[in-house]
């Protein structure tokens, strides 16, 4: 459904990543892990179009979308959320999601305003008209993802959303994470720093280093991936 060839990206004499292929397919759950610096916001940064890349393509159902500004992706179904929630502080959670909806274009056609049903869906409608500087970090969270849903994608991507988190908040998180598979039938490609959790969810793991990605697999295969185990922890030989 969601493809990228020989992505690279370049800043100035600094490779952020280079030739990056990946794919994900409908209804999966793909990781995306690796060492601080590793290129993965900036891989995510190029699906959605806040940067093109330097080479290389992202293709959505075999249509390539590398040139199309934000907007226009989120409207072709790729959502995302941020390392650092960005929320509109000032507005209720209700108003954010609204303003979602209307960038996601998912109130033209007919289409009723889904802002209760998507805030009950994270366990927020108790929070609906609570002005978002007013919760709690997990909340913001959880309020990114809302706002993600809300503009009616096929794909979600989410970026380090259990970081900061104890380990209920993660507990819910996960859990989130798999009602939008099983019950939405949206795909999720996760970037996260909390293993436990990416491991336990993810259907396969991407692992970039240094801009390159340097193993993809199931949890299990990438955990004893020895060329993974160095990228985090240096040479144990």
């Amino acid at each position: 459904m969601l493809r990228g060839e020989g992505l690279s990206k370049n800043f100035g004499a600094f490779w952020a990543l280079e030739n990056v292929d990946f794919s994900i397919g409908k209804n999966e759950i793909v990781g995306l892990i690796g060492p601080n610096g590793a290129g993965k916001t900036t891989l995510f940064n190029i699906i959605t179009g806040v940067y093109r890349p330097s080479r290389g393509r992202v293709l959505l159902d075999g249509t390539e979308i590398s040139k199309r500004p934000p907007h226009r992706i989120c409207q072709l179904g790729i959502a995302r959320t941020f390392q650092t929630p960005r929320a509109f502080l000032d507005m209720t959670l209700a108003q954010n999601v609204r303003a979602a909806e209307i960038f996601g274009n998912r109130l033209q056609k007919g289409r009723v305003s889904q802002v209760p049903q998507v805030l009950d869906f994270v366990g927020l409608s108790q929070k609906a008209n609570v002005h978002a500087r007013q919760v709690s970090l997990i909340e913001r969270r959880m309020l990114e993802v809302a706002m993600a849903l809300a503009s009616n994608p096929r794909i979600v991507l989410l970026d380090e959303v259990a970081a900061g988190l104890n380990p209920t908040e993660i507990s819910h998180i996960i859990e989130t994470i798999e009602k939008i598979r099983s019950d939405l039938g949206i795909s999720v490609f996760w970037i996260e720093h909390v293993m436990s959790a990416v491991m336990k969810t993810s259907d396969r793991i991407i692992v970039l280093s240094a801009g390159e990605k340097i193993a993809e697999g199931k949890p299990s295969e990438v955990a004893k991936s020895s060329v993974v185990i160095e990228a985090y922890l240096g040479p144990t030989g």
